[in-house]
């Protein structure tokens, strides 16, 4: 009889260190250097290659992703535009369409290593039909993604007259985090009543809190503070994330310098989402332009947990995307000059562990108890998983294997020269 139905062996774990993984069922039973000869009835040899706990996406709309060019192509490239072509699309979309392509981006993202999504869905519509697209996309993919569901009133809680009927109707159906965008409503002050008005349907619920926060090269938004209030006010600490904080790149430093600890007080988390905020902000301005990113490291050094989120894939807003967490941290760590090994390393972790534990999601990680979901890269450090975005050669989730990849080896023919080679580093 086999010790373990898995064993990862020989791999690299994100901290440097070696170890084999023991896998029995769905749960890690060992993570030591395993006695040789230790049997399975898998194993797959790591030897040298990073070993890593899933990636993790804490903000993206799955309800409209794969929709681009539909029924437009956004022209100005704005969030505004973008919002305004979402509305004319939702109108037309239908149930089976929006199921389909979250089903065709949740192969993307489980082929990657992304095995745990929070998607806001938007609830500024009567019918709710996103809301019952996404339940049902919860449902089917769940054996092997969590996907965690916000209820969203894209177009203002206040502002809309039906979203606050709509967004409650949507937590009544399941939906798991209550959601908000207060720098959307007629004015600073509905925005500021929004967020008390959400943090307490959260309190009242036990349910966590996620807002599109700010998300404006307006210096004057400044919600990330009443949220933070809010936070504290209803005993929402740790339970509170402010999505975007795009304002924050414009603020004055010495209101931010007040700021800052404002918010580690109350225990909210960031999420930048560094590919789409480089891409909508700052499209108002000339020269120099503003690329909107929020103070990443200044948040860390206050002990604010910051984790990089993707938003968006072929959507009205974005025209790239492949759902690869990698190129996220990677265009992240530039933007936000973390250059570091240390800095570097963190961006590496902000996709995994940080974004795990912003989602609250204990039950991930490589330990022991834990869930056996992990990922198999074709690199030899955190590092040279951002240098490279390499391939994934296994997917685990809940302890089987629901994706392989080849190696990126290239073949070359040039005189004197090796017929094959890679562009992970030498050894030294």
């Amino acid at each position: 009889m086999s010790a373990f139905d898995l064993i990862v062996k020989g791999g690299t774990l994100p901290d440097g260190t070696r170890a084999d993984i023991g896998i029995s069922g769905d749960r890690i039973a060992a993570v030591e250097i395993l006695p040789e000869g230790m049997e399975a009835r898998e194993i797959i040899d790591a030897t040298g290659d990073l070993v890593s706990p899933p990636f993790v996406d804490p903000h993206f709309h799955m309800d409209a992703t794969l929709s681009y060019g539909l029924p437009r192509i956004n022209a100005s490239g704005t969030l505004l535009e973008g919002i305004a072509l979402w509305g004319e699309l939702k109108q037309i979309v239908t149930v089976d369409e929006m199921v389909a392509r979250g089903l065709a981006y949740c192969d993307w993202a489980a082929s990657m290593g992304l095995l745990a999504i929070r998607s806001h869905v938007d609830t500024c519509d009567d019918r709710l039909l996103g809301v019952q697209a996404m339940l049902e996309l919860r449902d089917r993919v769940g054996g092997y993604i969590d996907l965690q569901l916000v209820a969203f009133p894209q177009d203002g809680l206040y502002r809309d007259p039906t979203a606050r009927a709509n967004t409650i109707r949507a937590l009544d159906m399941g939906v798991d985090v209550v959601g908000g965008i207060p720098h959307f409503e007629r004015t600073m002050q509905d925005g500021a009543d929004s967020l008390a008005d959400l943090c307490r349907i959260a309190a009242d619920r036990g349910l966590m809190v996620d807002i599109h926060c700010d998300e404006t090269d307006d210096p004057l938004s400044r919600h990330i503070e009443t949220l933070a209030y809010e936070a504290q006010r209803f005993g929402l600490q740790g339970r509170v994330a402010g999505s975007h904080l795009t304002s924050m790149h414009s603020m004055d430093n010495y209101y931010v310098s007040k700021l800052l600890p404002l918010i580690a007080e109350a225990g909210v988390s960031a999420i930048p989402n560094p590919l789409i905020n480089i891409m909508l902000q700052g499209r108002h301005d000339s020269f120099p332009k503003r690329r909107g990113l929020t103070r990443v490291r200044e948040m860390q050094a206050h002990g604010i947990r910051v984790g990089w989120g993707q938003d968006c894939v072929l959507d009205p807003w974005y025209s790239l995307g492949t759902g690869d967490m990698l190129d996220v941290a990677f265009m992240g760590l530039h933007v936000a000059q973390m250059s570091s090994p240390a800095e570097m390393a963190r961006c590496f972790e902000m996709v995994t562990a940080t974004n795990a534990a912003i989602m609250g999601l204990d039950d991930l990680g490589i330990a022991v108890g834990r869930r056996a979901s992990l990922v198999v890269l074709d690199a030899g450090s955190a590092i040279e998983a951002l240098r490279l975005r390499p391939a994934r050669l296994a997917v685990i989730s809940k302890g089987k294997v629901i994706a392989r990849s080849p190696r990126g080896d290239a073949t070359l023919n040039l005189p004197g020269r090796p017929d094959q080679f890679r562009r992970r580093a030498p050894k030294a």
